[in-house]
């Protein structure tokens, strides 16, 4: 009863969701079908094949951390159906992927809304042998379809913050117990820590490990890796890059910028999150006098070194090249960390070898902030105020760059680190295969 109620509650709000969509995707000018086909879980074509392993990664992040996965998935001769619900999403496995969609090995679908309907149709067309939901994305209804369905379900490099299950007691408290029966329907759960699992366990789900963090395993591209590094020696100054900054995070940074930039200080990296705040950060820029340049309009110039002489601030306002953003800093400041936003990745910016600052909100993130703090690879402000915190970040970056030798020892700290933690996607692919090979015991949870 209390899923009918949830059920019906979601009918009513629908209207408000779509709305919310429709407005981000006019921002960010992406595809997101608001209401194809798809979503509603119709389908045009039959599925062409045998049953595929199913991955559902939400957004960016969470296909991002798929990728080292899926290959994996590929390499054992699996076919994958990848899904997501947003856009940026959808776009990053299209580019991550565009080889093994060409021949078949992947196909990409929108999510469908989680109405009773779409969710047993979803599964009904495409029969996955196996369900991996890639993080946290655990909707009432379709867990409940793939039960019906009989298609076992793994939650993967799954992430549980406390307050994560205080959300989960709070809904459960209302619908009578509707998230812990969705969460029930795992038969397994992949945790990143073994904090992450005590928190799944309680929550309902009897069967949990831990295999550690498959972003410590993204690949990333060597060409956009090496291209970074020649363009920091191409232009000849030290950068700092302020990366994924969310909202309202760019106009703490701004001032500071405008503010603190002279001709003997660095060039700065602005880089948004979202693609959707792109011109909302550049308006900032000029309005702060700052000089500035869309990497956009100066990436394929040859003659970029001389172009950024007079330079204050390059925004970075296009997608998929963090990678390349990050190698050619000296120093990251990463963003979602200076509001109480949760925080965004840093495993990323120290594959390459780049020392991080971050605020004081990194719940997404806690483990790995703990990690690379405790081992010197990153340093994390303490709480305060935006606009002050801000201002400790870019001087504390200042500050690391007046010392080149201890800045090289926080990079190969940083290198260091993310090796020592790599391993992840071979534990998490043998424990799905033992899983499907039915060696897995009904009830564990091993830290």
């Amino acid at each position: 009863m209390t899923r009918h109620a949830y059920t019906l509650l979601l009918r009513l709000v629908s209207p408000f969701v779509w709305l919310w969509m429709w407005r981000r995707a006019r921002r960010a000018a992406g595809q997101w079908d608001i209401f194809g086909a798809e979503r509603f879980g119709a389908y045009a074509q039959p599925w062409d094949g045998a049953p595929p392993v199913w991955v559902h990664a939400v957004s960016l992040g969470e296909t991002r951390a798929a990728q080292s996965l899926i290959q994996a998935l590929i390499a054992r001769g699996d076919r994958v159906l990848l899904t997501h619900t947003t856009a940026t999403g959808r776009e990053q496995g299209a580019r991550a992927f565009a080889a093994e969609i060409a021949a078949g090995q992947v196909f990409q679908q929108w999510f469908p809304y989680d109405f009773p309907g779409a969710a047993a149709n979803f599964l009904r067309h495409y029969r996955p042998r196996l369900g991996l939901i890639i993080e946290r994305e655990v909707w009432p209804n379709l867990m409940h379809a793939a039960s019906a369905a009989r298609v076992p379900m793994v939650l993967v490099n799954a992430r549980f913050s406390e307050r994560a299950r205080g959300h989960v007691a709070s809904i459960d408290r209302v619908f009578r117990g509707l998230m812990r029966n969705a969460y029930g329907v795992f038969s397994l759960a992949l945790a990143q820590t073994g904090d992450d699992a005590q928190r799944l366990f309680d929550v309902g789900i009897r069967n949990v490990v831990v295999t550690g963090n498959l972003k410590f395993d993204v690949p990333l591209p060597h060409v956009a890796v090496d291209a970074g590094r020649a363009w920091r020696e191409r232009v000849g100054r030290p950068i700092v890059s302020i990366a994924s900054t969310r909202e309202g995070e760019d106009a703490l940074f701004v001032p500071v910028l405008a503010v603190r930039c002279d001709n003997t200080t660095p060039l700065f990296f602005l880089v948004p999150r979202h693609p959707q705040r792109f011109d909302e950060a550049a308006a900032l820029l000029t309005h702060s006098g700052l000089r500035f340049a869309r990497w956009s309009q100066i990436r394929h110039d040859a003659h970029s070194g001389a172009a950024l002489e007079g330079l204050q601030v390059v925004l970075g306002d296009t997608i998929g090249e963090m990678p390349f953003f990050y190698a050619a800093s000296s120093v990251a400041i990463i963003g979602g960390s200076f509001a109480p936003l949760g925080g965004q990745n840093l495993i990323e910016a120290c594959a390459v070898g780049t020392p991080v600052i971050v605020g004081p909100h990194t719940r997404n993130f806690a483990d790995a902030v703990q990690g690379a703090v405790a081992i010197g690879a990153a340093a994390q402000l303490s709480p305060g105020s935006g606009g002050a915190l801000a201002q400790q970040a870019v001087e504390l970056a200042l500050d690391w760059l007046q010392d080149p030798q201890a800045l090289q020892k926080r990079s190969d700290t940083a290198r260091t680190w993310v090796a020592h933690h790599m391993g992840a996607t071979a534990r998490t692919l043998a424990e799905i295969s033992d899983f499907e090979a039915g060696q897995v015991p009904r009830e564990r949870r091993r830290d």
